[in-house]
């Protein structure tokens, strides 16, 4: 074992109501006592059809994949790590664990990230005893390779007789891990046992109080334990009718939470606070469409995984109690996953809350015991402040195989530490903050350490200087995400540091998938530390809150608006309307959005495009924005015009410029497309160009109304050198290209040459001088079915399988089960159909036949090779075999540089900080801006 000795807690189990001694004896019970009821599968939004299984049947369906378990020669006791997204096949194995004295763990994907999800993987292999890993069959093809875990796909358990024999676990026996938040390489696996989660059932219901009759609703992914045991276990507890539809669901549209529980007629359900947020944005536009929802069989609503703000509360409340929502439907209340998710409800919300900014907790459930204590884990009185502390049957005993971890969390006296402080006033719990180290934004955990030390990997920032740390503005509906860091860069080099704010922004959007709120560059002295060098980010939170930071966030303020060129008002309704949106996005308001302020310079990055495509169609009637529009046309204005203009009839000329940015004095840098001829790819590259050099990406011909794809090779680099040209007249030049495009700035360098300019850099993203060989491998479907994956419409396994058993259809059916098998979800944010697809198809596959035509021949002065990991083969033969061929071309001496990634993922959200740190420091030597000088 890890981290030190495992330490054993004592927990008496007192004997539930039901009689049961380990928790497979509710799905048991479920089958037998209630065979009528059991769970309904929504396959989409609330108008879709859903599949219903029955509580036999489940048993039935989990009886045989433990006979596939067994086959795997798994045995009581032994760990199964659980990756399976959909909720039908996961409940179903999970199930199939439990009845088999296995442990389940589940576990989230990491998709376009491999690095991260490779660390996870081996992390999850040392930690769990080498535990076997189920995925689905999607999940199987998209694994990272090299990991060393034992993965099974949940196809191979198929196809075996039920089993008859079932494991009767002792209650002290380890029935559940589930994994703590963290960065992949630190995560803890919380124990729970048959006993645990017994008492929890029993502890939970005496609240609820669910019975067969009642139907609840869960939309929380299960690796989430809210959704694991407040809205499986427990309902299947109880005998009643569950109802499950995938998360995205509802995030993408909140109001389908509702008109889930509408036609469902659902009694009770859960939701993290920021869901209610959303809900009280979207109540006005219910009202408008005349929408009906009878709310009136909701009873309760369960609202926890991060604070619920009375003022949020009250008005959900409010605003939906036209649709028969109760005045007192809402509970907050409190859980861990050490602690068997929610332990300690409120039923008084909101009368027992007036005045107050956060509703408090309520108290716990039976056999759950709760203490406020101070430093030396001596109990306080009521009402003074101090760490809450549990004890009780369904609590935790420690983490698996961390010792270290389970001594830290308890008191020599027995009692779990939670880490969050708060006060009991009349027994009743509220909380005010956190002794632990993270940042809850919408009802997720967010560990400090993992985002800095992402950001202490950027050039500019100081290591050991940077501190993530949450704060809340009064009436907010999450907390907010700061970020502290000391710059290096020097004070006198404003579009230097605007940069750097830029890159930090871009790293945590990229990382975490949202945006902070506020960024702090501090001088050395503004960052507390403890004797052991430790920085106090509470400390630090209560400064800023107390106004001790003004100064610095007025400065940031003041500084972004310099280099975002000041303010200018929008004019015309348009303009208004988009600022209004741009305002509502970016969490600011519509006097502070400037008519010429870029899109991606307020923040934007391409996980906002689809909400700024979705607002613009909703409040302008403009269903179909492109992305192209976007990158085209970033401002207020530039956009506005954009969207009169395509109301206009005609076509617009072909220009292949795309001015992803246009900020900084030095030389201009032209990136040419990969081999689908769009540039989406050089989004979040681009943005750490701010304020240092303009960066454009030269896009392929074919995807505009009436253009004609390049006839040729030549005729492409002919088009592409007068573009430049006419953006740059003269050099020195800047070129770059990704994949196929490495190809084409080479031609386009030598043409450039033999014109008379200088090209002072060309640079090859992971790709040598010959590329017949791979576009001879690629016919019609080859090519669709990569576009498909580069699109994230089909996995890797299926863009490997498709073609072959799509090639004898004709082109047509083809291109159609593309898209009959791509998410919905994806098309819309793509705002692509199956005409776009084929015409996009087509295009690629013209770019691959002037590809397969193309030999390499002449010279340019040298070349800047970036090599990543390759589509096959080793990235050692790749450097030697393949890319080293460039040296064949070039007159003077090539430099090689080795990137993080791979080939498909070196400007992806884990390495493209990393890439465009190498990417910018090559140019600035080639053009001789590195004032430090460089021997090549």
């Amino acid at each position: 074992m890890t981290g030190g000795t495992q330490i054993s807690l004592s927990v008496d189990y007192p004997a539930n109501e039901q009689g049961d001694r380990n928790i497979t004896q509710l799905l048991l019970r479920a089958a037998e006592v209630h065979p009528n009821s059991g769970l309904r599968f929504c396959i989409g939004s609330a108008d879709e059809p859903t599949l219903f299984q029955t509580y036999p049947e489940l048993l039935d369906k989990a009886r045989r994949l433990l006979s596939g378990l067994r086959a795997q020669g798994k045995k009581p006791g032994d760990k199964v790590a659980l990756l399976v997204e959909s909720p039908r096949e996961f409940i179903s194995v999970f199930w199939a664990c439990l009845l088999g004295g296995l442990v389940p763990c589940p576990l989230v994907p990491l998709r376009g990230d491999p690095e991260r999800w490779s660390s996870q993987l081996r992390h999850i292999d040392r930690l769990l005893d080498k535990a076997l890993l189920i995925v689905d069959e999607t999940l199987a093809a998209e694994l990272p390779q090299g990991t060393g875990v034992t993965a099974v796909s949940l196809e191979h358990l198929y196809g075996f007789a039920p089993a008859e024999d079932l494991y009767d676990a002792e209650p002290d026996e380890l029935a559940l891990l589930v994994l703590t938040s963290g960065s992949t390489g630190n995560s803890k696996a919380v124990m729970l046992s048959h006993g645990n989660l017994l008492a929890s059932m029993a502890g939970k219901n005496g609240y609820h109080r669910l019975t067969a009759d009642d139907i609840t609703l869960n939309w929380v992914s299960f690796d989430h334990v809210a959704a694991l045991l407040e809205c499986h276990m427990l309902p299947l507890y109880a005998g009643a009718q569950q109802v499950h539809v995938e998360a995205q669901v509802v995030l993408k549209e909140p109001l389908e939470f509702l008109r889930l529980i509408a036609r469902h007629e659902v009694t009770a359900t859960f939701t993290p606070n920021f869901l209610l947020g959303l809900l009280n944005g979207a109540v006005a536009g219910l009202g408008d469409t005349g929408e009906s929802l009878d709310l009136s069989r909701l009873r309760h609503i369960i609202s926890g995984g991060e604070a619920v703000v009375c003022a949020t509360g009250q008005t959900f409340l409010d605003g939906f109690a036209g649709f028969g929502l109760s005045p007192t439907v809402l509970w907050p209340a409190f859980g861990m996953t050490e602690t068997c998710a929610g332990s300690i409800y409120s039923t008084g919300f909101p009368a027992v809350d007036a005045g107050q900014e956060f509703a408090s907790l309520g108290m716990p459930v039976r056999g759950l015991a709760m203490r406020i204590a101070d430093e030396g884990n001596q109990q306080l009185p009521e009402g003074q402040v101090g760490e809450l502390q549990l004890s009780g049957p369904m609590i935790t005993t420690g983490y698996y195989n961390n010792g270290q971890a389970t001594a830290d969390a308890f008191t020599a006296d027995g009692w779990f530490r939670s880490g969050d402080l708060g006060r009991v006033d009349e027994g009743r719990l509220t909380l005010v903050g956190r002794s632990k180290d993270s940042i809850i934004v919408n009802g997720v955990n967010y560990y400090s350490h993992d985002i800095e030390t992402a950001l202490e990997q950027l050039d500019g920032v100081a290591k050991s200087y940077v501190a993530a740390f949450p704060t809340r503005a009064e009436g907010a509906d999450t907390e907010q995400l700061v970020i502290a860091f000391h710059s290096e860069v020097p004070t006198d080099d404003e579009a230097g540091l605007f940069r750097l704010l830029t890159a930090v922004r871009s790293t945590v959007v990229m990382h975490w998938g949202f945006r902070p709120s506020l960024l702090l560059p501090l001088p050395v002295a503004a960052f507390p530390k403890t004797s052991l060098g430790k920085i106090q980010r509470s400390l630090m939170r209560k400064r800023l809150e107390a106004g001790g930071f003004d100064a610095e966030v007025g400065a940031v303020q003041e500084l972004m608006s310099r280099q975002l060129g000041g303010y200018t008002a929008p004019e015309g309704a348009t303009e208004r309307q988009l600022a209004a949106i741009y305002a509502e996005m970016f969490e600011t308001t519509p006097e502070k959005i400037s008519a010429t302020a870029s899109f991606f310079d307020l923040g934007g990055t391409s996980l906002d495009i689809l909400r700024l495509r979705l607002n613009v169609a909703q409040r302008l009637g403009v269903d179909d924005l492109q992305i192209i529009t976007v990158l085209t046309a970033p401002t207020v204005r530039a956009l506005a015009a954009r969207i009169a203009a395509d109301r206009a009839p005609g076509e617009r000329p072909y220009d292949p410029i795309v001015p992803m940015q246009v900020s900084g004095t030095k030389t201009p840098l032209f990136c040419v497309h990969p081999g689908v001829g769009e540039v989406l790819v050089f989004v979040n590259l681009a943005k750490y160009f701010v304020a240092d050099r303009p960066f454009y990406a030269l896009r392929a011909r074919g995807f505009n109304r009436g253009e004609k794809p390049f006839s040729s090779f030549a005729e492409m680099v002919s088009t592409y050198v007068q573009a430049i040209r006419a953006k740059q007249p003269h050099g020195p030049y800047a070129l770059a290209g990704y994949s196929y495009g490495g190809a084409v700035a080479f031609e386009i360098a030598k043409a450039l040459e033999a014109e008379g300019e200088r090209v002072d850099f060309v640079g090859s993203f992971n790709l040598p001088p010959h590329i017949k060989y791979r576009m001879e491998e690629l016919d019609f479907v080859e090519t669709a079915a990569n576009l498909a994956f580069f699109l994230a419409l089909i996995n890797k396994k299926q863009s490997l399988e498709l073609p072959e058993q799509l090639r004898g259809l004709p082109k047509e059916k083809q291109l159609q089960h593309f898209i009959d098998i791509a998410p919905a979800d994806r098309l819309t944010e793509l705002d692509l159909t199956a005409e776009k697809f084929a015409a996009w198809a087509d295009l690629a596959d013209g770019l691959t036949g002037l590809g397969r035509s193309y030999r390499p021949s002449g010279t340019t002065r040298s070349m800047t090779v970036f090599y990543a990991v390759p589509l096959r083969g080793t990235k050692e033969d790749w450097l030697a075999n393949e890319l080293r061929r460039w040296d064949d071309y070039t007159t003077e001496p090539n430099s090689y540089i080795d990137v993080p990634g791979e080939h498909y993922t070196l400007m992806g959200p884990q390495h493209v900080a990393a890439f465009q740190a190498i990417l910018r420091r090559e140019l600035d030597r080639a053009m001789g801006d590195d004032s430090e000088g460089v021997v090549r």
